[in-house]
């Protein structure tokens, strides 16, 4: 079986035409994997950053948590899928037993894994995962935007730990990769008064434009803008840090008015410095934080948006690559890219 594996701890990736093919075992079923997505995470643990490192992989292992594909074996003590079925998965292994999971959190589980670190991906032809993380696609949804559902599954996340409260109001959201785009996507849907997203590529600024945002590099004095557009009200209502960049926390805290909301989004790949007194105390700023997708009431709200034909995911997708072409198809997420997809159908 060929598959993209990371053997040890330390940059780069392995192409390999000669993995074992996976077995259906109790409780988990074996996909034919239709589409895997690359994000920014796949990234970090190609380059083996300290934030890939602090996920603790079982190595060696194949990568890949973003993917949809075809059932094409069930294990014993499968219940509710078969063979034929087209499912997404989420990527978060819960042991269900922990606090958190016994009271409705399990997005917080004590003991999460994840699926392409703990245990073997989707970044092969083929994928033996638990019958408990696949969801069934509607149907006519393509597997190619269904493995683009956990990345926009948590843009979905963000918005609902932020009450939802993106209707009428001014909303800011930091980096605009796929991630921040479907968040813009879903602000505007849902109705704010005014977004703007910031991001420092140029590509990514006209993706955030055509879907009706206004897009400012982070240099383009975006405090200033968001308190001119609101006026008395002293700043934006709510932003979104999407971009794990460093040193953006301050600028969404000067963006935004008194008792403002502020989600962090993105993984900061080193610690970030946040001033309590100016902002969370004097200023009533509520900070809140995100992972992954609340389980499972993300997924029902995702799949409600798609099914019902607000929410389209298809135009993430810029490029689409073999399985072989791993490198390239990592060094696209620094570039005029938007989703990457690999597709071990091409070969």
């Amino acid at each position: 079986m060929r598959a993209v594996v990371k053997n040890a701890a330390e940059r780069g990736v392995t192409y390999v035409t000669d993995a074992g093919d996976p077995k259906a075992t109790e409780g988990t079923v074996v996909i034919e994997v239709g589409a895997a997505s690359l994000c920014g995470t796949d990234r970090e643990l190609y380059e083996w950053t300290p934030s890939a490192q602090a996920f603790n992989l079982n190595l060696p292992v194949i990568l890949g948590h973003e993917g949809a594909g075809t059932i094409v074996e069930v294990g014993p003590g499968v219940t509710g899928l078969q063979v034929g079925d087209q499912v997404a998965l989420e990527s978060h292994l819960t042991c269900g037993q922990c606090f958190p999971c016994r009271t409705g959190d399990a997005h917080t589980c004590e003991r999460t894994g994840i699926l392409g670190m703990h245990i073997d991906g989707v970044f092969a032809e083929y994928a033996a995962v638990p019958q408990d993380i696949c969801v069934k696609l509607p149907t006519g949804l393509s597997l190619e935007s269904g493995a683009l559902l956990e990345a926009a599954g948590v843009a979905v996340h963000a918005i609902q730990r932020a009450n939802y409260s993106v209707a009428g109001r001014a909303v800011l959201v930091s980096g605009a990769g796929p991630v921040g785009l479907v968040v813009v996507n879903l602000a505007l849907l849902m109705g704010a008064s005014h977004v703007i997203a910031v991001d420092p590529n140029p590509y990514r600024r006209a993706q955030a434009e055509k879907l009706g945002a206004s897009a400012m590099h982070p240099n383009d004095g975006i405090i200033e803008r968001c308190r001119e557009l609101t006026g008395r009200r002293g700043g934006f209502d709510v932003a979104f840090e999407c971009s794990g960049a460093p040193g953006t926390l301050t600028t969404l805290f000067e963006a935004v008015r008194r008792e403002a909301t502020v989600i962090t989004v993105g993984h900061p790949s080193r610690p970030a410095e946040v001033d309590i007194a100016p902002y969370i105390n004097k200023k009533g700023i509520t900070l809140r934080g995100i992972f992954g997708r609340r389980l499972w009431e993300t997924w029902e709200q995702s799949l409600l948006l798609l099914d019902s034909g607000k929410l389209e995911l298809d135009w993430l997708i810029t490029h689409r690559k073999k399985l072989s072409d791993i490198d390239e198809a990592v060094e696209l997420l620094t570039g005029d890219a938007c989703k990457v997809l690999l597709i071990p159908g091409l070969g």
